[in-house]
């Protein structure tokens, strides 16, 4: 942040939303930007404005969680606020923890933060997280208790839980005196009163909520003596002006046309002139001739420009701190696709498309890396989590790619000589029927239970401390042996010496042994075996995993046998043997699913698992090779 300067900017405050996920961020912007009038009647009228219409992203809006941080202006003129009203600039950011660079990225661009809070659930590990950022940097918290509405809302017990977070968190006694806004965000409705549980805020509309913003949001304190200082939080591209660097100005004004010093990542500096100056105005961004301190801009015209650095005066440069987030700890191999199906389906195969697409992505997204592997046209994407990995590989699938993606392994370091290994810190809430059931599958992932809360209520609150490369692929497990009642989330704990050998998935995979179309006839006395992959009349390949086999061991069989024909008129009618439906498998399962020595084969049109190495024989000595050592 700047120095506290002598002067102030009253017509701005700039805030971030943190939440855990699904606790209504994106839906209460979407409250603010309404009744502040943001969209004009006739664009009420047509119905042109989306739900949750931050999301812009197809994957976004499919999935229902926000991916990227964006930002978005709010012009409140209502009770409380000096004439001419106040530019509230607000942050969107994403819930999940595999996002967490995203949040990071966000509070470097703010003055405070609305913590929200559901008013059913409580604080979750991932409020913790985007707290425990936000108590850092010393930035002031608004309270938002949302949902107040819901049926089994319990307000006052989670307002005292958010008060033990702060505590946890070792909050001094400034930052525990926040403001709390109860509110129901779906019906855009807030209050400084309590309702009762289950009741709907006393006030018709946000208003409270603004009022509050203005008390508590400090305004952007800035120094008239000080030159030019903008700092590069965020990229975008636009099809028309290339690429966008978004900044938070701190001191001075930019220009559009202006010259100005470019100091990058790297310590170097350079000249470069403002081609186009960009503000938000609700969800457009609209050009402008200058901003002052406290604003947050778009710049266009500098190409190579990255995160954390700075723009600043000609003559006086002087940069600002760059940008830090967390280490990844988890990573998988990304390359071309090598199976013989390969160009199918999509239209980039090469190696060189695949490396300049995971170049672009390294741009605008601060928490992944990329390394060589020994293989030249394979990759290794490092990132928080699995649900961020899996995202990036749809987002390139959609854009055409043909990959083969390797299944996630933990990030490891050595410390002091010995190997270690990435811990989560993992909440479970689930009904009381399955304490055993998780019990025992937490067990098997040496997972140690830290705490156990019994609410009353039929339901179990579990929080463990477990090895990251044990939470890969328990997900779909967790819910299945829960009967999808079970809610789980989890954030990075610390390092610790590496547990030993996990064996998590008991079953083995019934592999193909040649190539060619599935028959209903091979499949009908293939499916005793285990749960199938593949329906009748599937293209298949030496190597690909057609189903799973109900033993431990692999088993390779030859799904494309046709029944022997005789002119012999039949009369039993074994030809009507049904065949039980077949699993179809979406992404994050098949990635769940794989062992060390499978990977996913993905293209636009399908995602097919297979072994690393295709040919039977050349597996097996493999196998034996491994066992010997």
């Amino acid at each position: 942040m700047s120095s506290q300067g002598s002067a102030v900017r009253s017509d701005v405050r700039n805030i971030a939303i943190i939440a855990h996920v699904d606790h209504g961020k994106t839906t209460l912007v979407d409250a603010m930007l309404w009744q502040s009038g943001a969209f004009t009647a006739h664009q009420a009228d047509e119905g042109s404005v989306q739900e949750r219409v931050m999301d812009s992203m197809d994957l976004e809006r499919e999935k229902g969680i926000t991916i990227l941080a964006k930002n978005t202006t709010v012009r409140y003129r209502g009770e409380g606020a000096p004439e001419g009203g106040v530019l509230i600039n607000i942050i969107d950011t994403p819930g999940h923890a595999d996002f967490g660079g995203e949040v990071e990225r966000g509070l470097e661009m703010v003055d405070a933060v609305l913590l929200l809070v559901d008013a059913s659930e409580g604080p979750l590990p991932q409020t913790r997280f985007v707290l425990r950022k936000a108590l850092q940097k010393r930035l002031p918290v608004i309270l938002v208790v949302n949902k107040v509405d819901r049926g089994d809302a319990r307000i006052a017990e989670v307002v005292d839980e958010t008060y033990e977070l702060f505590f946890d968190l070792d909050a001094d006694e400034e930052q525990i005196n926040f403001p709390v806004v109860y509110a129901s965000a779906k019906a855009g409705r807030a209050s400084l009163n309590r309702p009762a549980d289950a009741g709907m805020p006393d006030s018709e509309n946000l208003v409270p909520l603004f009022k509050t913003i203005l008390e508590t949001v400090p305004a952007p304190h800035y120094d008239p003596e000080m030159p030019l200082q903008a700092h590069v939080t965020n990229l975008d591209s636009s099809p028309y002006l290339g690429r966008l660097a978004l900044c938070r100005i701190h001191n001075g004004t930019l220009r559009k046309g202006q010259q100005v010093s470019w100091c990058r990542t790297d310590g170097t500096i350079s000249r470069v002139k403002i081609v186009e100056l960009l503000v938000t105005e609700a969800l457009e961004r609209v050009p402008a001739e200058s901003a002052g301190p406290g604003e947050i801009v778009a710049v266009a015209g500098i190409e190579d420009i990255t995160l954390g650095e700075t723009l600043a005066d000609i003559d006086d440069p002087r940069p600002l701190p760059l940008i830090t987030v967390d280490e990844p700890s988890i990573s998988m191999t990304i390359g071309i696709n090598t199976s013989p199906l390969a160009g199918q389906s999509g239209t980039k195969l090469t190696a060189r498309l695949v490396k300049n697409r995971l170049d672009a992505e390294l741009i605008g997204n601060v928490s992944i890396r990329i390394q060589n592997t020994d293989r030249p046209d394979t990759w290794e994407v490092q990132g928080r989590g699995e649900l961020q990995l899996a995202i990036l590989v749809e987002i390139m699938r959609r854009e055409g790619f043909e990959l083969t993606v390797g299944k996630p392994q933990v990030v490891t370091r050595v410390i002091d000589g010995k190997l270690h290994e990435p811990m989560e810190h993992l909440t479970v809430d689930i009904p009381e029927d399955y304490l055993g059931v998780v019990t025992q599958l937490m067990a098997l992932r040496k997972g140690r239970m830290e705490q156990m809360v019994n609410h009353g209520t039929g339901w179990v609150r579990m929080e463990y401390v477990v090895p990251a490369r044990g939470l890969i692929g328990f997900r779909t497990e967790f819910l299945t042996e829960t009967r999808g009642t079970g809610l789980l989330h989890h954030v990075f704990h610390r390092y610790e010496p590496w547990h030993g050998e996990l064996r998590t998935r008991p079953t083995g995979s019934l592999v193909a042994d040649r190539r060619g179309p599935t028959t209903g006839f091979a499949l009908a006395n293939l499916q005793e075996r285990g749960t199938m992959f593949v329906g009748p009349g599937t293209e298949v390949y030496e190597g690909m995993i057609i189903g799973e086999n109900s033993r431990q061991d692999d088993m390779d069989v030859n799904p494309t046998k046709e029944k022997k024909l005789t002119n012999m008129r039949q009369s039993s009618g074994d030809v009507l043997i049904p065949l039980i439906p077949h699993k179809q498998m979406s992404m994050e399962q098949a990635l769940e699913f794989c062992r060390e020595d499978e990977c996913m084969e993905v293209t636009p049109a399908t995602v097919r698992i297979r072994k690393v190495i295709l040919d039977q024989t050349e597996r097996a000595r493999a196998a034996s090779r491994a066992k010997k050592a």
